[in-house]
């Protein structure tokens, strides 16, 4: 019996340790403001590259900015770059070796409306402030998550039109294909192979990898547009190694979409997205980090404002988050499309020093 107390004061001890740390985090972290983006949007990604941070892309009203603006935070300061060869919105992005990866995305289509999906891939140079075009995508798609490891990027999930539809694009009075397929561009060779796909098809997910392996968190499944949709908490972890998907992590605390995301300290930490229900159209304000390590999920300080297609990114240990839009973009939903409203906001949450990232 002695031994049995014994062993749950530890238990407790433990338990408590483990809440005082994290509350310590907690404590060390705060938001703070950085030098506005010159071009409010949403559908803007972030991504790190030689310590700067890249945001791309854009909405544009539907027919895709493609802007490129290089944030540098010495001097807290923005710079317009050579825009997207071809300008598209929703695109999946990954750094490797200081240069940037741009898969696929939507385009306006030549006739009608909606989002058409594209098979375009480009390299961005950010030395040399140039595009170079690399082999394309299988098939097309939008809204996918690009991750890499170990010199391969691996192209998960996104939308597309409907399989065995003549139709060219994809928009609320379409069916649309949410894919589940895991495609995997190798650098070295510019060439791409098949991987086994995850369970639950969905788009605008976020995503990210630790320790070598990779995660895609919530999302979107039933359609690409957000009114014709709903959100998912599901959480999938996929070894590259073994090329295998393990059973389903812990759920997101919020089911969400749309927002974005970046890796620090072994954590995931995804920020911001939208919703849109019969009762309920909106953005949220929602910052959490996932740790694989655990299988857990806390919930951060809340961004300053809620938004989302917001571009997030990780710099040293500061979590960018730029522009986007504060409420949600849900054409058809009975929202009066007056109250869209994008922000030239930079928001920037510090997080205590790590020692991995």
């Amino acid at each position: 019996m002695i031994s049995i107390l014994r062993h749950r004061r530890v238990i407790v001890a433990t338990a408590t340790l483990v809440l005082l740390f994290s509350a310590a985090a907690l404590t060390q972290s705060r938001w703070m403001k950085a030098a506005p983006f010159p071009e409010a949007d949403e559908e803007l990604y972030g991504i790190t590259a030689n310590g700067k941070m890249y945001v791309i892309g854009g909405f544009g009203g539907g027919k895709g900015r493609g802007i490129n603006y290089e944030y540098d935070p010495a001097s807290d300061k923005w710079t317009l770059k050579k825009p997207m060869a071809r300008p598209a919105h929703h695109q999946a992005m990954a750094e490797y070796r200081g240069k940037i990866y741009v898969f696929g995305g939507f385009v306006a289509p030549a006739t009608g409306g909606g989002w058409e999906p594209i098979d375009n891939v480009w390299e961005y140079d950010p030395a040399a402030d140039s595009w170079k075009a690399l082999a394309p995508l299988p098939s097309k798609r939008g809204g996918a998550v690009a991750v890499q490891v170990g010199g391969k990027i691996y192209v998960i999930a996104g939308a597309t039109t409907a399989e065995g539809s003549k139709d060219v694009a994809i928009s609320n009075n379409t069916t649309a294909r949410n894919l589940t397929t895991n495609d995997v561009y190798d650098v070295a060779t510019n060439t791409w192979t098949s991987a086994a796909p995850m369970a639950l098809g969905r788009n605008h997910a976020f995503a990210g990898t630790v320790g070598g392996k990779i995660y895609v968190i919530g999302g979107r499944i039933a359609h690409a547009f957000v009114a014709a949709s709903q959100n998912t908490d599901v959480v999938e972890e996929y070894d590259p190694a073994t090329n295998t998907w393990g059973a389903q992590r812990a759920k997101m605390p919020t089911a969400r979409s749309g927002g974005g995301w970046a890796t620090y300290g072994g954590k995931i930490y995804v920020a911001g997205g939208e919703v849109a229900t019969t009762s309920l159209v909106g953005a949220f304000r929602a910052l959490e980090a996932y740790d694989p390590a655990t299988n857990s999920w806390t919930i951060m300080p809340s961004m300053p404002m809620p938004r989302h297609g917001v571009a997030g990114a990780m710099i040293g240990n500061k979590l960018h988050l730029v522009s986007g839009m504060v409420t949600s973009a849900a054409a058809g939903a009975g929202q009066d499309m007056h109250l869209e409203v994008h922000t030239t906001s930079h928001d920037v949450f510090e997080l205590p020093m790590s020692g991995t990232n």
